[in-house]
């Protein structure tokens, strides 16, 4: 598809193409069974903004948490967001593949979160906001991690300690160079513009 066939202005289409080029392909966000939709979308707008393109979740309901566009300013719109009905045989398959399980716990066996090396390829797993991570996913955890907390209060909000966590992510990756070369081929920034672009803009049209 040619430039001319986008329903976009040339600035803007730039602009994706600039997205594109720093998206992170092997940095991904895992949300189990978050429920709030406040939280559920401030997850994904803090993912997006460090230049996560992969969103998963595991939720009973297909629909998963309504998305509050008021949280995401639009977010939700530049990532790929995928419902996973069985969330242990998703972390499996990362671990085959050769990401880090990095999961968020406050129970023993936890490190600082600042330890690990994010630079590798790497799920980040975040829980519920009142049970945490499922009990079943522990064991595929590579680390359990934790941020330090020196009040009487033993955790933060979910959407702030993930914040925290991909931000430590992001400066990691910033200073390896990781965002100065791109992680998708051509071919596969073309066809998320032609969705973007083109598709996502015939579908508002349309709805």
């Amino acid at each position: 598809m040619g430039g001319d066939r986008y329903l976009v202005l040339p600035r803007r289409l730039s602009r994706m193409r600039e997205v594109l080029e720093k998206r992170q392909r092997d940095l991904v966000l895992f949300m189990d069974r978050v429920r709030n939709e406040h939280n559920f979308s401030a997850l994904i707008r803090t993912a997006e903004a460090v230049g996560i393109l992969r969103i998963f979740y595991g939720y009973p309901d297909p629909k998963g948490p309504p998305i509050n566009e008021a949280v995401t300013l639009g977010a939700h719109r530049w990532v790929f967001l995928e419902r996973v009905e069985d969330p242990v045989e998703k972390l499996r398959e990362f671990l085959r593949d050769g990401y880090q399980v990095v999961v968020t716990w406050l129970g023993a066996g936890t490190r600082d979160f600042r330890e690990v090396d994010y630079t590798r390829p790497t799920v980040i797993v975040v829980g519920n906001e009142v049970e945490g991570v499922s009990p079943e996913l522990l064991p595929l955890a590579t680390h359990r991690i934790m941020i330090p907390m020196m009040g009487m209060v033993r955790s933060l909000n979910v959407s702030v300690a993930t914040g925290i966590i991909l931000y430590e992510a992001f400066r990691q990756r910033e200073a390896a160079g990781l965002y100065e070369r791109p992680q998708l081929t051509r071919k596969e920034m073309e066809a998320i513009l032609k969705k973007w672009a083109y598709e996502d803009i015939i579908t508002q049209r349309r709805g």
